[in-house]
């Protein structure tokens, strides 16, 4: 995760996204307000948080993460629990992964 600049916000805010999710999953479902929260951490996360260096890992992270959640949900249709866990780490790791994927596009194209 980088820390350039001093710059924490990213850092806290993966943290806080991921324990948040699984907090969620542990004792409820997604509320509406409680989805726009994890998709908003999941912004400031790809927008903060990922340096140059990291984005090949994290993107490559972040689709077999957003891969496995979403078949994983499935596969634990009678665990309600975890998938729910799944399902609201899915709100925190796709908008992190779009943006940081599309600005790695951009990165590219600057080339």
């Amino acid at each position: 995760m980088a820390k350039k600049n001093g710059n924490m916000l990213g850092s806290w805010a993966f943290l806080i996204g991921v324990i948040l999710a699984i907090l969620l999953g542990l004792f409820g479902a997604l509320s509406q307000t409680m989805t726009v929260i994890l998709v908003l951490i999941g912004l400031v996360v790809g927008l903060l948080n990922i340096g140059d260096d990291e984005v090949e890992p994290f993107l490559i992270s972040g689709a077999v993460l957003i891969i496995a959640s979403a078949f994983g949900q499935q596969v634990v249709d009678s665990v309600p629990v975890l998938q729910r866990i799944l399902a609201a780490l899915l709100v925190v790791f796709v908008p992190a992964t779009v943006i940081v994927a599309l600005k790695n596009v951009f990165n590219l194209a600057r080339r």
